[in-house]
């Protein structure tokens, strides 16, 4: 067994910037430094390669350059990427409403799952959900992407079925 060693870097929430630690992994390295930082709009062109290449990620005009860095504007120090040796393994985008947080596009590289990474940079979210006084985080999960909602379901999420999606884009036809 190596180990990965998770870092933080120039996170705005307090109790995040002092954050780091260690998680057993199976790598083909003796040992890896994975980085977890806030995205930032720099990240685009990486991430979208990075979502790309992760099936079960939803991607259209949203996720434009112009959009995502609207987000990222509102939303400052919430959303994270993991990189390890300048290569991006992970991304996750998070925002809030000022009521319920919002989880969007998390997405481990298949090489890096299972050592803790997705878990990480979720936990790293809600922090500064926390932070920010959101009490409360949902996330959107297509029904047959079954790989996701396990892994939700192993960290604890509760898949509602209370509720539906209703949709409407804001341009009438």
């Amino acid at each position: 067994m190596s180990n990965i060693q998770f870092s933080i870097l120039n996170v705005q929430c307090p109790s995040l910037a002092l954050t780091a630690f260690e998680v057993a992994a199976d790598t083909k390295e003796a040992s890896m430094s994975i980085v977890v930082r806030p995205f930032a709009i720099e990240d685009h062109t990486r991430v979208l390669a990075l979502w790309a290449q992760c099936p079960g990620i939803g991607l259209n005009d949203a996720d434009s350059r112009e959009n995502i860095a609207a987000y990222l504007h509102r939303n400052p120090g919430m959303s994270f990427v993991a990189e390890a040796d300048d290569t991006l393994v992970a991304a996750v985008l998070c925002g809030h409403d000022g009521r319920r947080g919002y989880l969007n596009h998390l997405a481990v590289l298949p090489p890096f799952r299972r050592r803790g990474l997705g878990r990480a940079l979720v936990q790293h979210c809600l922090e500064a959900l926390r932070g920010a006084g959101v009490g409360k985080c949902h996330l959107f999960v297509f029904p047959e992407n079954e790989t996701a909602l396990r892994f939700w379901q192993k960290i604890g999420w509760i898949q509602r079925t209370d509720l539906c999606i209703v949709s409407r884009l804001t341009e009438t036809p």
